[in-house]
């Protein structure tokens, strides 16, 4: 999966479902998508400031702005549930945005690893960038090449990702390509959820919506 900025809750079920987590990150940088930004609260959005970069750009070759550091306190601090400091992992999230500099997908990276952690999922996580997969191969023949490379038996993806691979294709290398059920629980915005939830709360939503039943999070 592409690497999301906090995405919602039906996102993390792969992390508690798999067993290797391959942050797609070797593909072209989507503008208006929720690589850099998340959705907060209905058409309201926290926006990471990037620095320009050519449209072609891939996400993994994306950096933050100069002032990336002083934007990013000001929208922080706009938002009034954001502002409590009184747990490790609340402290640490406010840390990871208030000070964004560098490699966008480093951050990225960053606050998948402090929330999967809470949520006691164990996968691997991985950057699709460090296994030297071709350029030339595209689209679901990357997808096929990158899970061969790793030794994968199961290719696991979201459920809007049905109409974008075929299961023949995947059984011909010897996957069998599954989808998560439709996400049912009530985390639009992880986010959100972080600063206004017990950690055991959200990690309950998790599990209730994934078919395994998920990881329950560690104490």
């Amino acid at each position: 999966m592409q690497p999301y900025l906090f995405p919602y809750g039906g996102y993390w079920r792969l992390l508690t479902e798999c067993d290797t987590f391959v942050l797609f990150d070797c593909v072209q940088f989507p503008r208006r998508g929720r690589v850099h930004r998340c959705e907060i609260a209905p058409q309201t959005w926290l926006t990471l400031p990037l620095a320009p970069a050519p449209r072609a750009a891939l996400i993994r070759d994306m950096t933050f702005a100069n002032n990336a550091p002083a934007l990013m306190a000001r929208q922080v601090s706009r938002l009034p549930w954001a502002t409590p400091r009184d747990t490790a992992l609340r402290r640490e999230v406010l840390g990871l945005l208030e000070a964004p500099t560098g490699n966008l997908v480093d951050l990225l990276e960053t606050g998948l690893r402090l929330v999967a952690q809470a949520l006691g999922a164990r996968a691997t996580i991985l950057r699709s960038s460090s296994l030297g997969v071709s350029p030339d191969l595209r689209r679901q023949d990357r997808v096929i090449e990158i899970a061969g490379r790793l030794g994968a038996t199961h290719y696991l993806n979201a459920p809007g990702g049905r109409a974008l691979y075929d299961a023949e294709s995947f059984a011909r290398h010897g996957l069998m390509l599954e989808f998560l059920p439709d996400y049912t629980g009530d985390i639009p915005s992880m986010l959100r959820a972080l600063f206004e939830r017990p950690i055991d709360e959200i990690a309950h939503d998790i599990r209730q919506s994934a078919p395994g039943g998920g990881m329950a999070a560690e104490p």
